[in-house]
């Protein structure tokens, strides 16, 4: 049985590692390696490390509402970093930079409140 918080963060990975493995696909077979940062952080931040959070709740459980708001807050900002990136590559612009930018400072903070989730366990 998965605990609290485990599912959303390994279903948003699983998605993240499927994005990543048909970007590289796609990168390698177009010989064109301009989105080779979207496709790292897709990969990294977005396979990675989502996995690993959903694990270490599985493991560890949940720390109440801190752990909630780092679960969403971890998805809300990967899937706006990575979208933001991507959209900024293909089409540029300063809105998708800013999109990706405000993406990129919630998953930040999400990385902040698993530091104290990490330090409050016993």
């Amino acid at each position: 049985m998965l605990k609290e918080n485990v599912k959303p963060l390994l279903v948003m990975s699983a998605l993240f590692g499927i994005l990543g493995v048909f970007m590289g696909g796609h990168l390698a077979g177009a010989g064109d390696y301009s989105l080779r940062a979207v496709h790292a952080h897709a990969l990294v931040v977005g396979w990675l490390s989502l996995f690993s959070w959903g694990i270490y709740y599985q493991i560890f459980g949940s720390q109440g509402w801190l752990s909630k708001v780092h679960t969403w807050t971890a998805i809300i900002g990967t899937t706006g970093l990575v979208i933001g990136m991507w959209v900024y590559n293909t089409v540029g612009s300063t809105l998708t930079m800013i999109s990706f930018i405000i993406g990129g400072t919630i998953l930040m903070i999400s990385y902040i409140l698993f530091l104290f989730i990490v330090i409050k366990q016993k």
